[in-house]
Parts: structure tokens; sequence; C-alpha cells
């Protein structure tokens, strides 16, 4: 099964450094790890550093990548919608990219079965310019899965969807993850949301690495105050999962 780490990674814009030495334990297919941090911490950086946008010191290890898919792919949370293109122009555009321009059949079954999934059959045929935000965000979800990557780095996918949406795509990422095997890592806002449905959980806060490892052990309350600066617990719900609860700002 696929795995991903990072050793010493490192990444500037210019002669600026957004992040250095930034080194993971193995993250293992088949589960969702958190990106998680404040505002400008440099999580779109380092999703870009381990797709090979940018470059820098250190080194991106994936192992055991599988034949017939990507290594990796990012979806960037500026998903930048062609507004020329349908729905399914655009899925299966991406399904195309970098291979040749036969469709087969099977493809198609694909595609449709992925749009079926994600609940946005319905708007197959809409032009992109003319979705809400969240429909975007949707799509956006359908073109990174359309390519099978062994690898998937997520920025904020959830960002424009209702709280109904947001938990109905990460149960789909969660047992699409278990299924395919895909290293899934996703950079959230909502802690609870990591608590729920991340393994591992990785913090990066004033360009660096403050903590990495499982998602129960890494969001504390004192993680909480220094990374976030909120007075907080972490409760057990109903269901008998943590969860944060936030007495207010520090």
């Amino acid at each position: 099964m696929v795995s991903l780490k990072l050793d010493k990674v490192g990444a500037r814009y210019g002669r600026l450094p957004v992040f250095d030495d930034i080194s993971t334990g193995w993250l293992k297919g088949g589960e969702l790890t958190a990106l998680i941090g404040p505002n400008a911490a440099g999580k779109s950086t380092l999703f870009k550093r381990i797709a090979g946008l940018l470059s820098g010191p250190g080194t991106v290890v994936v192992e055991e990548v599988r034949e017939g898919r990507r290594p990796v792919c990012y979806m960037p949370q500026d998903t930048g919608a062609n507004a020329v293109l349908t729905v399914y122009e655009s899925v299966l555009l991406a399904a195309k990219q970098g291979g040749g321009w036969r469709v087969a059949d099977d493809e198609l079954k694909e595609i449709d079965h992925l749009l079926e999934a994600l609940r946005i059959g319905d708007l197959a045929f809409r032009d992109l310019g003319a979705l809400s935000g969240g429909q975007r965000q949707l799509v956006a979800i359908a073109q990174a899965l359309v390519r099978k990557p062994d690898v998937l780095l997520m920025d904020e996918p959830t960002s424009a969807l209702d709280l109904f949406r947001q938990i109905e795509v990460l149960d789909f990422m969660h047992r699409t993850a278990a299924e395919q095997g895909m290293a899934v890592v996703i950079a959230l806002h909502d802690l609870n949301h990591a608590l729920r449905y991340c393994a591992q959980t990785m913090v990066v806060a004033n360009g660096r690495l403050v903590a990495s490892g499982p998602t129960r052990e890494v969001i504390t309350p004192a993680l909480l105050s220094e990374t976030y600066r909120v007075a907080a617990r972490i409760e057990p719900c109903s269901q008998g999962r943590p969860q944060v609860i936030v007495d207010g700002a520090l």
C-alpha cells in the first residue's frame, strides 16, 4: 500500500522562507491525514511543495506507487473553473490529462458513477461558470478523483459547502481512501472534522511543524492554547468520539 513521508522538507518564495525542516513519519494509504494550522501558516505552500509545484530542500518520498495510477494529485483551494466547459467535459478532460484522447466506455461509466456518488449528476451538462462555489468545489473533487492518484492533497475541499454536505463529502472521502488505498491529506479548519475523520494530523505554525501523529494525541487543549490562542476542552460526544469545545479566545 502506498505511503507518503516528508524528510526535512522546506520551501521559500524568492528569498523569503515559508518553512524549513518539516519531517513526518509514514502517512499510510487507506487513511485521511489532516493538515491544520492558523491562517497563513504555509499549508497551501506545503501542498505545492509535496506536489512538486515548488522546489526546495528536503525529500518527498512516495513508496509503493501502483501501476496505472498517478503518484500525487493536488486539489487547490481556488479551483479556477473554466466557464467554457460543462461539468462533464471538465471531469473527462481531467481523466485524460497526460494520456491519449480516445475515450473508452468504461471511462464514461466511471465518470457517471463518480458524479452520482458526489450527488452532482444533475449538473453534468451545466456550464462551470453557472455553478455556485460549493458546486464547483464538488466538481473539483470529481476532477481530482478521476485522475486515480495514489496520494491526494486536498486544500480546504469543504470550505464552500454547507454543514450537511461537508459531512457527506468527508464520509465519502473516508470510504474512498479505504477502498482505493489512497493516502489523502486534507487541509481543514474545523478541528472536529479532523477528530472525526482523520487518523493522523500534522500541525504547521510559524514556519515549522508543531506536531505530527495520531489525531487524538495531537489535538489537545495545550495545542489549541499555544497554536490557536483559544481556551478549549476535548470532551466526548454522544457517540464517544472526542470533540473540541471552545470556551473563548485568549
